[in-house]
């Protein structure tokens, strides 16, 4: 029996998490966050996508990604391939890295895209990784608050921040303060 087709729309921006095979990990150390950075590059330079947010945590990955030109499934496979390539030959391993195929939802609002951002940011602290998700360094909480210092090219926050009223400076600040408020509801 063949898996049910994927259905992609380039207008809507997907989330998707791809997660260790076994929950194992799929980033051990610095040099992996970066070389998976370095493979979104390297693929958005041949099927460009763009990426409201991402988070990549120890055993899976986040992202809240759009493609008009090429089908999600199209990039998930590059990016996926060539990470396991990668991974599988600096551990010496064969055979699956990821447990299945990538989970993606169609995000099909504005307040979505705002919510599963928010969401995609929080991860790390609600793994009790870190306190605040701005002290996490694989996410893109950072480009949110412009602290970052490597700009990839296939970061679009504007996509996120254009629900917010104002001048950037003050949409930043009302999009940080949106997702720190929910931290604190949910840990009171």
């Amino acid at each position: 029996m063949g898996r049910k087709k994927r259905i992609w729309l380039p207008n809507y921006f997907y989330h998707v998490v791809c997660r260790g095979n076994r929950r194992d990990p799929l980033f051990k150390d610095a040099a992996d966050f970066l070389t998976f950075m370095y493979i979104l590059r390297k693929v958005y330079e041949k099927t460009p996508f763009e990426l409201a947010s991402y988070c990549l945590m120890t055993n899976h990955f986040h992202l809240q990604l759009r493609s008009r030109d090429y089908p999600i499934s199209k990039i998930m496979s590059l990016i996926n391939k060539r990470y396991t390539n990668y991974y599988n030959t600096r551990y010496h391993l064969t055979g699956h890295v990821y447990e299945k195929r990538y989970y993606d939802k169609m995000i099909d609002s504005r307040t979505g895209m705002i919510e599963v951002s928010r969401y995609i940011h929080l991860n790390p602290v609600r793994a009790n990784m870190v306190n605040l998700p701005q002290e996490y360094p694989w996410s893109s909480f950072s480009y949110y608050q412009n602290q970052t210092f490597i700009r990839h090219p296939f970061i679009n926050h504007d996509i996120v921040l254009e629900h917010f009223l104002g001048e950037l400076d003050q949409k930043v600040e009302k999009y940080c303060q949106y997702v720190i408020e929910l931290q604190i509801e949910e840990s009171t």
